[in-house]
């Protein structure tokens, strides 16, 4: 579904956020090109998916909405084409639901610059379309990590170097870049919970947001600079960003606003500080759920979030669902809504050393809806009850 007023011929996607609130002024843009690709996807309901470099350790498969999950729940209350645009302006694509064909489209549409910062890039039909950019002239810069994934990331750097593409390896002002983003022509960025990694793009959960907001596009293109010849920089938070390291303030404050509900994905769970803040937002009266997926290795959080009233649900490792997204909801279906999406996982590495970004806004229905997908995905995992 398509909420919001789209308009082409030179006018931008004038974007009101906040719960109602306009916190940026309408503005005329160039075309995003980014943007109609994603509408379209959203409107066409299609998916695309690069074939799997090799079999998926996790499964072949996301379970398809209402249908019966490992647990035997239903895997996901929502529609198979989930769609949504906060205020008109900012595009959100679902995943695995609807596959890769945004960043795709993305890039395919690029007429002057795409800057990719990534994790892990595992994807021939990414690298290819990158290269096919260069070629017709397109500015194409690549950060790709080297300090925990350059094993996995060494087959898309030899390939995209051979082939004239500019990239670099990660800088070393941080420990680890974990960010996924994509920005095209200076118009908008997309901001990924998820890598490019085609072997998962079938069962895992993840989130992308089309950011359209002319400073967090700046603000995001000033990183990427810095890193990019690996110079020291002050990012800056621009309307909407939250950037590692450094970010465990922001998200307990986000945490700590909320008044009746919390609604929480994330790959880990061991920072103290975001284990804090959920255990005292349940002992308020918020009602705190947290859906992921198991592993012994946050056993003893679990436990305690449990013990401080904070419902905790899990699928289980070789479940067809694998919960990788990185997203709070406070407050969903009230004016006071806030969400979150990024690539920083709840822990201390994550949140304090790595190079991490995130986008937090206040849009209703875009609230609403990763609110409605994550109820979903706990309606098909089941209650933690320790392993």
């Amino acid at each position: 579904m398509v909420r919001g007023d789209v308009r082409f011929g030179g006018f931008g996607f004038a974007a009101v956020r906040g719960g109602g609130a306009t916190v940026r002024s309408h503005r005329r843009l160039r075309p995003c090109t980014l943007l109609v690709g994603l509408t379209l996807l959203a409107v066409s309901g299609c998916a695309s998916a690069a074939p799997a470099l090799s079999p998926s350790p996790r499964a072949t498969a996301a379970p398809a909405a209402g249908s019966p999950s490992p647990t035997g729940g239903p895997a996901s209350a929502t529609p198979a084409t989930v769609t949504a645009t906060a205020g008109g302006g900012d595009t959100l694509v679902v995943e695995p639901d609807q596959g890769m064909g945004a960043v795709y489209q993305a890039i395919t549409a690029a007429r002057a610059s795409i800057d990719l910062v990534m994790y892990e890039l595992e994807d021939t039909t990414a690298v290819n379309d990158l290269i096919q950019a260069k070629d017709r002239g397109v500015s194409v810069r690549v950060i790709l990590d080297q300090a925990y994934a350059k094993s996995q990331n060494g087959s898309a750097y030899a390939t995209l170097a051979a082939h004239g593409v500019d990239v670099h390896w990660s800088s070393t002002q941080v420990d680890i870049t974990h960010q996924k983003t994509l920005i095209v022509d200076s118009d908008a960025a997309l901001v990924m919970t998820g890598n490019m990694t085609s072997q998962y793009y079938a069962s895992t959960r993840d989130f992308i947001l089309a950011d359209t907001d002319a400073r967090d596009v700046a603000a995001i293109e000033a990183v990427f600079d810095s890193d990019f010849s690996n110079t020291a920089v002050q990012a800056s938070r621009g309307d909407d960003l939250i950037w590692s390291p450094g970010s465990a303030a922001a998200l307990v404050a986000l945490i700590q606003g909320a008044k009746k509900k919390l609604r929480v994905e994330n790959e880990e769970m061991s920072d103290q500080e975001i284990l804090g803040a959920l255990e005292a937002a349940a002992q308020r009266g918020v009602d705190v759920q947290v859906c992921m997926t198991d592993s012994s290795s946050w056993s003893s959080e679990f436990s305690d979030l449990i013990h401080a009233g904070v419902k905790v649900y899990t699928y289980s490792s070789d479940a067809a669902l694998y919960i990788h997204a990185k997203a709070i909801v406070a407050d969903p279906g009230s004016d006071s809504v806030r969400w979150f999406l990024s690539s920083e996982n709840f822990s201390s590495t994550s949140l304090d050393r790595n190079r991490e970004l995130g986008v937090e806004l206040g849009d209703a229905s875009v609230g609403s809806r990763l609110a409605s997908i994550i109820d979903g995905d706990i309606a098909g995992a089941s209650p933690w009850s320790g392993s």
